[in-house]
């Protein structure tokens, strides 16, 4: 016999306890008591749950029976209780009282748990696959980082109830009243939904403190098989909720467009049967469209929850709008809110993208949009089980080609050129191949100083290696001092005619180097090169070239590994460590990110000039490079002056490179060097206050700016939603201009 407790919930005078049992064959069939301080029977609630989990780690396949418990039991303070667990002839006493409970509770304890967890097969399966994958010493990195996120402080749960609306705060909102407070129509399509599941939607719909609410439910289940019976006894009490019988299931977009058809309201809201709101769902989406009645579209974060509802895991905090990472995978999701009007203009749901009908929607709605507005908090709860795309992708093959095909019809529509949609990283993630159009000149601008050797593994590889052929080097001389430096330009130039050297003979500074370059470039394209990179994808040029071909793209970054094939950059944040930093650092190239962000293309901030690509139209309109920031946050600077042109800034993940950082000029090592770096700290926020202030609208308040790993803010040392912290010494720095 295994088992586990998984949560031990103290209410007022109750105890609740969710875990799992198994025996020695999935057929065994556990028995439960709990008795009190002196081992006398106490009367207890006993429910059983799925736990397709544990069925599948411990006997290697999902059986139709239920593991997982939920007991719950009456609760005296001081008291001592036991819960008291039977099976195949075994038999084990767990001991509850405040003392033990709140022992249970601390961090150590998390600790232990978490690595007990880790201790089964299905955790040496998984980590023999990625050893025969990725090698041992990928293995080694990726144990590394699960050991270090068990000391993480909180888990999402425990997060959760901290920072959910207080009952007090739910009553203001139910007293809120808005002269222009908006109707919602909540539109469901049903299909042989579970009683409890439905009901579970249904309560949480009801329990609103929003009130202006209509939900529309179609109902498409076959003829004796359809919900009218749970229904009936909800439109009784609450004539709000309307219900629909089809007679046939015409599948899911024309169920939901049945349900649409219905409806009477401002807004739209798309909701799965068996989902479910928070209370304050519909109270944060009034608040967004009366504070914004320019939006037409409004989205909030998610997260997960178990089939019995009880453990919710797996948020996905979400960045603004952003089309790229829309392009790369469905993150909008749920909650989403549109405008009736809008719908009215797109059309509904498309059966024939049925599978992803909701991605193709999205897509039509944000395309059309006048505004879309984006709520950094959890308002849905998206229940997740074996069948279902939320924990098992590949069991709906059908809805990723789907989705596929809803990216190239938006591509269609936007009249972006696109070759193809591949799969990305993971089933649902998608990698895009652009068009190349006409063939241009791009010129590559390398600073160098010395190191000759890094520069030409850097050169040759491109030259030789790459596939992009329309090529010139602009090598920028910035005061070498070895004579093998020299006569290496020289053999480089006769043997490679696109390559140039051009002499910069004034003091180290970044931003003009760079910007002398480009006056010596001919192409209408500049890719900024460190000469401490060398390429691994060959196309990684084209891969670039294809994001900054588009009119709307200002600026395009790549992925960079440091040697031992970590990451090195996945994008900027404004915001990591007091003012900007790259995302992801030290994962493994082979590791999952956060909801797999390093591997999907999408907009940011800011990226590294380590490797940067612009068109020279957009490069000359933000003026170039500052030369006011001779050695930091040039290239972040540079990136805030094309964002602030209207364009994007584009991260293409499979554009992969080398760097090994900062070879050529060295460490901020010294008391000047370290000087100087505040001093341009301070005025880089003293130029861009706003995004400091308002934080990162590519990022999201709930995560963390201490660490690069897009992990849970630190509700003991960040709170929520504080404003972004400066040193002591750049706000002295910042006041003294």
């Amino acid at each position: 016999m295994k088992h586990n407790v998984d949560v031990v919930r103290i209410r007022e005078n109750s105890i609740q306890l969710n875990g799992w049992v198994i025996g020695k064959t999935p057929r065994s069939a556990p028995e439960f008591q709990v008795e009190d301080g002196k081992h006398s029977p106490v009367e207890f609630k006993y429910v059983s749950t799925r736990r397709d989990d544990v069925s599948q780690i411990y006997y290697g396949k999902v059986y139709d029976k239920d593991f997982g418990f939920d007991i719950q039991f009456p609760y005296k303070r001081g008291c001592d209780y036991y819960l008291v667990i039977k099976c195949d002839g075994r038999r084990t006493r767990i001991k509850y009282n405040e003392e033990l409970i709140e022992k249970r509770s601390s961090v150590a304890h998390k600790r232990m748990q978490k690595i007990k967890d880790l201790m089964n097969m299905e955790t040496v399966r998984v980590a023999m696959d990625f050893w025969r994958d990725h090698g041992l010493r990928a293995l080694v990195v990726k144990s590394v980082h699960k050991i270090q996120g068990i000391d993480n402080d909180y888990d999402y749960g425990e997060w959760y109830s901290l920072t959910k609306p207080t009952e007090e705060e739910l009553e203001r909102q139910r007293r809120q009243v808005w002269e222009s407070g908006p109707k919602f129509s909540i539109v469901i399509p049903l299909y042989q939904t579970p009683e409890r599941y439905l009901r579970e939607m249904l309560d949480s719909i009801v329990a609103q403190t929003y009130k202006n609410w209509e939900l529309c439910l179609a109902d498409g289940s076959p003829k004796g098989a359809d919900v009218s019976r749970v229904v009936g006894q909800y439109t009784k009490r609450d004539p709000r909720i309307r219900y629909e019988i089809l007679g046939e299931n015409r599948g899911i977009s024309e169920n939901t467009n049945r349900a649409i058809a219905m409806a009477g309201g401002d807004f739209i809201i798309l909701a799965d049967h068996d989902d479910s709101m928070t209370e304050n769902a519909l109270y944060e989406c009034a608040k967004a469209a009366v504070e914004h009645p320019e939006c037409d579209v409004i989205y909030s974060d998610e997260d997960k929850m178990d089939m019995d509802g009880g453990a919710l895991f797996d948020p996905h905090f979400k960045p603004d709008f952003n089309p790229d990472l829309l392009t790369s995978v469905n993150y909008i999701c749920h909650q989403f809110v549109v405008k009736r009007e809008l719908v009215e203009k797109v059309g509904g749901l498309r059966k024939e993208f049925d599978g992803a009908q909701d991605y193709d929607f999205i897509f039509r709605c944000t395309e059309a949009a006048e505004g879309i507005w984006h709520i950094p908090k959890v308002l849905y709860h998206w229940r997740c089980h074996q069948n279902s795309t939320a924990s098992n992708p590949q069991s709906k093959m059908y809805a990723f080609e789907a989705g596929a095909r809803a990216i190239m019809d938006h591509y269609r529509r936007t009249k972006i050129q696109a070759e193809r949609v591949e799969k990305g990283v993971d089933y649902g993630i998608y990698h895009t191949v652009f068009k190349i159009r006409d063939n241009p000149l791009v010129s590559v601008i390398i600073p160098n100083k010395d190191h000759h050797q890094d520069l030409d593994l850097c050169m040759r590889t491109i030259l030789t290696r790459c596939t992009y052929r329309n090529l010139e080097v602009v090598v920028v001389e910035n005061n070498s001092t070895q004579k093998e430096t020299f006569a290496y330009y020289e053999r480089i130039q006769k043997e490679f005619p696109q390559v140039r050297v051009v002499n910069w003979e004034r003091e180290f500074n970044f931003s003009a180097i760079n910007n002398f370059g480009v006056a010596h470039a001919r192409g209408n394209y500049l890719l900024f090169l460190n000469n401490d990179t060398e390429p691994i994808a060959e196309n990684f040029i084209e891969e670039m070239l294809g994001f900054c071909q588009r009119e709307e793209v200002g600026a395009v970054g790549a992925r960079l590994l440091y040697q031992d094939d970590t990451i090195q950059h996945g994008g900027v944040v404004i915001g990591f460590g007091g003012i900007a930093g790259h995302t992801f650092i030290g994962l493994h190239k082979a590791e999952n990110s956060y909801f797999h962000r390093a591997m999907c293309a999408q907009d940011y901030s800011a990226v590294t000039a380590a490797c940067m690509m612009s068109k020279r139209s957009v490069f000359e309109q933000a003026g170039g490079f500052s030369e006011d920031f001779p050695v930091a946050f040039n290239d972040i600077d540079f990136c805030m002056k094309v964002r602030s042109l209207g364009k994007l800034v584009v991260y293409a993940p499979y554009a992969l490179l080398y760097h090994y950082e900062s070879k050529s000029r060295g460490l901020e090592d010294t008391p000047e060097k370290v000087a100087r770096f505040n001093r341009e700290v301070a005025k880089f926020a003293k130029k861009w206050p706003d995004i400091l202030e308002a934080g990162d609208p590519y990022y999201n308040p709930n995560l963390t700016l201490r660490k690069s790993n897009f992990a849970l803010r630190d509700l003991k040392k960040e709170g929520v939603g504080e404003p972004y912290g400066l040193d002591a010494e750049i706000v002295r720095l910042m006041e003294e201009g």
